[in-house]
């Protein structure tokens, strides 16, 4: 349809079906599904006026629902509008790959954006027009379960691999029936909630805000996402989905964004629990002024929004505004012309678990597994007679983690299965040997287990927190291992001290006692459908460790929130990873630092950084700054080693960071080779927000490293002119 045809479609609507666009309902009301809900249904109101009325639908399964929710809609729908389809596709549909955070720890965007194209068929041949992904919150509180679904504490890598997701996702043109459109969330600095619970309150100032938590959603939103969705949580007393300076200064003005904004969940009616909105009528209110264009279950717009726009609290022209929007966004997608857009159930069982996805989500475990420790237990020769398999998930089925697909569990291949497919011979024993819950205290199982691992030539000690423990709505205060696996831990090791520890959870997990004791770690996150064809190659040697940290793992949950680029103070501690230094910014019972620091990783082989040169020792503002990083493999295997590059800011007019990632690039080398990993830093890598929330750069001595965060191996420095 052309523009003009929109706006004579949106002339002929009367007030209850302008309405019924900005409506969002679940699917389960109207048919049978599987898929999970994560609040309150709304207002109980009739299930065939909403079925007519509303504009969009969620949490469908499948081609066969989409189609017939279309269906349903289109004959009851006198102007035959029809819906918008969305869908939670996080980390793969059918075929799951690595949580976001695993992904992260990739610091590959080409990686993400392979992941997110194999996600995007399974997703559109399912029907899904709207994609409720990326999630770009920048998090640096594990205690919050929703950091699985971010790929980092550091902005600018949620930066770059938001953005590539959501190019791999819509790609070119919407209208073609393989391209799904992006919904960028939580809209803004979720992930910083207080104490690390979720939905909570965020405190931050507008420094912080544009400097950490903004730039994510910027980046996806020039991408070209075309749907944002505002946060649960409130920030700086206002709630976002009521937050007219984020939506209406910042996204639209500053940032020229044109698409829609939906709600979460529930979160326009929760603005009566916030305290904000007297009742629901008025949370209406505040959403609409706030330019929240799409309701998301709660049918507060359908019961109370008509009579704000009759008695002119809400202006006409914001509804129809809001109204073409979402219109424009039906248009670009093509459903008019074909409002089951990919939904294809043939297609679906073509594409579904095929060999390349899976071939693909094998790949993407290996590359974002993180090898923690390695005592030379490493590879394991493939010359073992026996294994013991050993752990709460040494038989999981449930490796996928949060906001995977209903069922996907049935299809994951399993540690037991993975090992055997690479060593059919090998002899295999299997020892749960307690359990991960929380306040699980049950020991009664561990001396068989120690026993199991005493005779077997080496032990696979499969480590971690259970699935449902983190994602959204799984807050913890205390981040150590659950259960009693430390007390396993230590009787398998001492049983058996060729042990490697495989580790699978969704956050950054207390390791400390563990480390002391364990020869060998591998974290898995939670790899997904391949993952024990994964664990098994990598354990075996037929794949490299080369997964960075994406988020440092710390020594105490106390410790969080835990910047890596944190600010120096006036009395910073001389040595940050040592014992006490009095009257210094410091913990008694801890050092400074964390256990692991982000960009922290091993590798079967070792590097040498060689060589770090500038170009030049000034720049102006209109200057590029050439650096070149040599970095040889100096083991005698074949390695990948993410080369990354930090900033400081030696003296400005606020406090910076005592480091900065400002880039990353991934290189493979060869036993013996070398390569010149070059960067171009520009005036723009240096700018910062000022006192006044002014971007600038300020003149002056600036230091660049390579290396990881906390142990930076080589420096430089350069001096910026006016």
């Amino acid at each position: 349809m052309t523009e003009k045809d929109l706006k004579t479609l949106l002339a002929s609507m009367t007030l209850e079906e302008k309405v019924g666009q900005l409506v969002q309902c679940n699917a389960g009301l109207f048919i049978e599904t599987g898929a999970d809900i994560t609040g309150p249904e709304g207002e109980a109101l009739p299930a065939e006026d909403l079925c007519r009325a509303m504009g969009s639908v969620l949490t469908f399964e499948n081609a066969a629902q989409a189609r017939a929710l279309q269906d349903m809609h289109l004959e009851k729908d006198p102007k035959k509008i029809p819906l918008l389809l969305m869908l939670d596709v996080i980390h793969g549909m059918a075929t799951t790959y690595p949580i976001p955070l695993a992904m992260g720890c990739g610091f590959d965007d080409d990686l993400i954006a392979e992941c997110a194209d194999m996600a995007r068929k399974e997703a559109a041949a399912a029907g899904v027009h709207v994609t409720f992904n990326p999630m770009v919150d920048t998090a640096r509180d594990a205690r919050w379960g929703r950091i699985l679904e971010t790929n980092s504490e550091e902005p600018l890598v949620n930066s770059r691999m938001g953005a590539a997701l959501v190019r791999a996702t819509q790609r070119d043109n919407l209208a073609d029936p393989g391209n799904i459109a992006c919904c960028v969330k939580h809209y803004a600095a979720y992930g910083a909630g207080e104490a690390g619970r979720d939905y909570n309150g965020v405190e931050v100032s507008e420094r912080s805000l544009r400097e950490t938590y903004l730039p994510a959603y910027k980046a996806c939103v020039d991408a070209g996402a075309r749907l944002v969705m505002p946060s649960f949580n409130a920030l700086n007393g206002i709630p976002s989905v009521a937050n007219k300076w984020l939506m209406n200064r910042v996204l639209r003005g500053e940032w020229g964004f044109e698409g829609v904004v939906i709600s979460d969940y529930n979160a326009v009616g929760e603005l009566v629990a916030h305290g904000v909105a007297r009742d629901m009528k008025d949370a209406v209110r505040l959403a609409m002024e706030a330019g929240c264009d799409i309701d998301m279950v709660v049918n507060a717009y359908y019961t109370y929004l008509p009579d704000l726009v009759r008695d002119g609290t809400v202006p006409e022209k914001a509804l129809d505004e809001a109204v073409m929007r979402v219109l424009r966004l039906k248009n670009e997608l093509g459903l008019f012309e074909n409002p089951y857009h990919g939904a294809d159930s043939e297609a679906e069982k073509r594409l579904n678990l095929c060999p390349e996805h899976r071939e693909i989500a094998r790949h993407a475990a290996e590359e974002t597994a993180v090898l923690l420790k390695n005592e030379g237990i490493l590879p394991f020769p493939k010359n073992l007679k026996s294994v013991a398999l050993i752990g709460p998930f040494a038989a999981e089925t449930r490796l996928n983690g949060f906001w995977s697909r209903p069922g996907v569990e049935k299809d994951t291949v399993t540690l037991p299965r993975g090992l055997l497919n690479l060593l059919p011979d090998l002899e295999l024993t299997v020892a749960k040997g307690c359990g991960a819950d929380l306040g699980d205290r049950d020991e009664s199982e561990i001396t068989a287990a120690a026993e199991a691992a005493r005779t077997a030539d080496a032990v696979i000690l499969c480590l971690g927190e259970p699935e449902n423990d983190s994602g959204e709505g799984r807050s913890r205060a205390d981040v150590t291992l659950p259960g009693p696996q430390l007390a396993l831990a230590r009787a398998v090791i001492t049983a058996n001290p060729n042990t490697a520890v495989l580790l699978f959870n969704g956050r950054p997990l207390v390791l400390t006692e563990l480390a002391e004791i364990a020869p060998a770690m591998l974290e898995m996150w939670y790899p997904g459908t391949e993952a024990g064809n994964a664990a098994a190659r990598l354990l075996f040697g037929d794949a490299n460790p080369c997964g960075r940290l994406s988020a440092g793992l710390p020594r105490a949950t106390g410790q969080y929130p835990m910047p890596y680029n944190r600010m120096n103070t006036g009395r910073p501690k001389p040595q940050p990873d040592s014992g006490v230094f009095p009257f210094t910014s410091s913990y008694l019972d801890v050092p400074n630092l964390p256990l692991y620091s982000f960009g922290y990783g091993l590798s079967y082989t070792t590097f040498a950084y060689e060589k770090l040169e500038l170009s030049r020792a000034e720049i102006s503002k209109k200057d590029e700054l050439r650096v070149t990083v040599t970095v040889r493999n100096t083991g005698k295997r074949a390695g990948k080693e993410t080369v990354q590059l930090y900033l400081r800011d030696l003296v400005a007019s606020v406090v910076r960071p005592v480091q900065q990632l400002i880039d990353y690039r991934k290189v493979s080398l060869a036993p013996g080779e070398a390569k010149d990993v070059i960067f171009t830093v520009t005036e723009k890598q240096l700018r910062f927000w000022n006192f006044d929330c002014e971007e600038v750069s300020e003149p002056g001595e600036f230091e660049l490293s390579a290396g990881y965060a906390d142990h930076l191996l080589l420096t430089r420095r350069f001096t910026l002119t006016d």
